[in-house]
């Protein structure tokens, strides 16, 4: 892992959260600045091999009788290091277990009680200074699925199958977990592997990325989408994930369950059975860490009751919702009434509580956001989600219009997060030199992955690009008249119905011109220096320097402050766009005859060519984290190195760009009728 310093821009949010979690200052009215005292990196640094092996299950005695209404067990200080209670083995007191809704601490002797449920989960919540075992693919071993009579209908994937009579007893195994001071973990958003082809992409850039660095995280989770549909490639991407030598946990997405399951009850059913329950918690370094399941599929009457929710019964397939079901929430209640006020909690969720790019919609953000903010209210907390395939640091006291209105929230009460993707823009795009899809994001960032540093105070957030350097923060471009010209008319042709526009957009990326070499009537027709700040958030001061002279703000293109997002070729990330709206993949083909090779095949979709070179799904034509700076009409001509800072309580990310103001636009390609002129030295005629 590359050495974070104070000043650079992965520790840009750090000071903030500890503002806005560790002091819980209300914040209706945000400020523009926020001071705070730097901190120390939370990241904590140790070797990549030093989280020692825990590979077990948990004890589960079998049992007969159908009428028991209680579940019951010990959590015990597994010694032997088999996950078997035996003899001798001390019981661990005040660890909390849960049966999905009642939330129990064991006793002196680490007994616990609970009420039987008809359909439940059993689990353990890994207390902090602990650590449960995992099986040989780093995959955590805490809960039992109860399921007497099974998934009541044959599903694609298996679902889960009878458990039969609840076991005479479930005993949790723990060990000491021997670290101290701050922890960090990844954060990665939407691998949503559709086939083996797409695992192999997320094996050569996160998995790849992460083995290759100097120290091991503390666990890896996966907040949703973690496979793309098949649930039979969950056991692969567990074994890739496995390299990581870290405990993966997995938040359950709208691509991870059972598509044929009739009710809401049953479609975690195959997730169950091959990774484990689809909500639960964890502890970590004094840290609750909240996995919720916050899509609720196929959604219903109850879902269709609530305004503009119609979708849930009117369209002829199966629909999700986001909403966090009753059940769900009386747990969440009883295990937040359970854990102590000063400590940190982190929601874990794959549908965003609230998103910029799907602002306004019911179904994409979650429906009792604000009932979770009531729960949390005066505690440290912050929000990770995925499922928008975009990074959005959204900070305490933000406000987007449409929020209001679809989830009924105000201002936000603490930081929420999307993760980026894994998969970026869906594993789209040309391929980069490792041979894994360029794939940039709807709003425009690199694939990629967080590392989120916690400890005792203090918490930082580091965004870790994919196919680019890993020291990369930012991307800078120039948004000139020429830019906006190929823009509209590739978007205004994508608009029109496929099966009837010409095959060929109007332009591709050899028609626009090197946007960094402008002249004065690109000037005089406004030519913007944009800078994608990949963790920038309204919490960060942005400036520019041409050619070291003083330092100017450049505008953010968002206030966040109740403002509806600002969308078209003006608030387009011209570096990101540049690179979607041309993708030449599609055109590839060949003489094998294997179908598949013959252009694109992405996700579910059919093959997709071969055809000329077409724009991908994702564009960048929106962001929460652009920022941007009118250059001056009258620029005079030469070469200009623009300074660009970022700041944020006393850190500073820094990036150079190189730009042209010319006279004229000189020719771009080979001067052939100039070297033609001549033959060996004299003139040709």
């Amino acid at each position: 892992m590359k050495t974070r310093s104070l000043t650079s821009a992965s520790l840009l949010v750090s000071a903030l959260f500890v503002s806005a979690c560790a002091t819980q200052v209300p914040a209706p009215d945000r400020p523009d600045t926020l001071a705070a005292a730097p901190v120390e990196p939370a990241i904590s640094a140790r070797p990549a091999a030093a989280l020692e092996a825990y590979f077990a299950g948990i004890d589960v005695v079998p049992g007969t009788d159908d009428t028991r209404e209680t579940v019951s067990g010990r959590v015990f200080h597994d010694q032997s290091r088999d996950g078997r209670y035996q003899d001798g083995e001390a019981g661990i007191r005040d660890v909390l277990v849960s049966n999905g809704l009642d939330v129990v601490r064991t006793d002196a002797d680490g007994r616990y009680t609970l009420p039987a449920r008809a359909d439940m989960s059993v689990t353990v919540i890994q207390p902090s200074g602990w650590r449960t075992p995992t099986d040989e693919n780093w995959v955590p071993q805490f809960a039992y699925e109860h399921k007497p009579a099974g998934t009541p209908k044959a599903l694609r994937f298996g679902g889960l199958p009878p458990t039969g009579p609840l076991p005479e007893a479930i005993h949790f195994p723990l060990m000491p977990a021997e670290r101290s001071g701050p922890a960090s973990c990844l954060v990665i958003g939407d691998s949503q592997t559709y086939s083996n082809n797409e695992l192999g992409y997320f094996r050569d850039s996160v998995v790849k990325d992460v083995v290759s660095q100097d120290v091991a995280p503390d666990c890896a989770i996966f907040v949703g989408d973690v496979v793309g549909d098949d649930l039979d490639l969950l056991g692969r991407l567990q074994a890739i994930g496995g390299a990581m030598r870290t405990p993966q946990y997995y938040v359950h997405g709208n691509h991870d369950f059972d598509f044929d399951a009739d009710h809401d009850d049953d479609s975690s059913d195959s997730w169950r059975r091959l990774y484990g329950p689809a909500y639960y918690a964890f502890e970590i370094a004094d840290t609750l860490f909240v996995s919720l399941d916050n899509v609720v599929y196929p959604c219903g009457r109850e879902d269709a009751a609530l305004p503009e929710r119609d979708f849930c019964l009117s369209d002829e397939r199966k629909a999700y919702n986001g909403r966090v079901r009753e059940t769900q929430m009386t747990w969440l209640s009883n295990l937040i009434a359970e854990t102590p006020a000063d400590r940190r909690i982190v929601f874990l969720h794959h549908i965003p509580f609230v998103s910029f790019v799907d602002n306004t919609s019911r179904q994409h953000q979650t429906d009792n956001v604000t009932e979770i903010h009531a729960l949390a209210e005066g505690r440290a907390a912050v929000s990770f989600s995925g499922h928008t395939h975009t990074l959005e640091v959204l900070q305490q006291g933000d406000l987007l219009e449409g929020w209001t209105e679809a989830v009924g929230t105000g201002p936000l009460p603490f930081p929420h997060i999307i993760a980026g993707a894994a998969s970026g823009g869906w594993w789209n795009g040309d391929f980069d030199m490792d041979g894994v899809p360029m794939s940039l994001s709807r709003t425009g960032e690199p694939r990629g992955y967080l590392q989120f540093g916690f400890g005792a105070e203090d918490i930082s957030l580091d965004f870790v690009p994919l196919g680019t350097s890993r020291e990369r923060e930012m991307a800078v471009s120039l948004n000139t008249p020429g830019f906006r010209a190929w823009y509209e008319a590739i978007m205004a042709w994508r608009a029109e119905p496929a099966a009837t526009r010409d095959p060929v957009p109007p332009v591709s990326i050899n028609d626009l011109a090197d946007i960094k070499l402008v002249t004065p009537e690109d000037l005089s027709g406004g030519t913007l220096l944009t800078t994608n700040l990949w963790l920038g958030s309204t919490a960060t001061q942005v400036t520019l320097s041409l050619n070291g002279g003083p330092a100017m703000p450049m505008e953010r293109t968002q206030t966040m402050r109740g403002d509806a997002p600002l969308i078209g070729a003006t608030f387009a990330d011209p570096y990101a766009v540049s690179r979607q709206l041309s993708v030449s993949r599609v055109a590839l083909q060949s003489r094998s005859g294997n179908e598949a090779a013959q252009g694109l095949v992405s996700g579910r979709r059919a093959t997709a060519g071969p055809l000329p070179p077409q724009p991908s799904g994702s564009v960048a034509d929106r962001s929460p984290r652009l920022w941007r700076y009118l250059l001056p009409a009258d620029l005079a001509p030469g070469v200009y190195t623009a300074t660009i800072e970022a700041a944020e309580a006393g850190n500073v990310a820094r990036d150079r760009f190189v730009f042209e103001v010319v006279t004229e636009r000189p020719q771009p390609d080979w001067r052939a009728d100039v070297w033609n002129t001549f033959d060996n030295g004299l003139p040709v005629r």
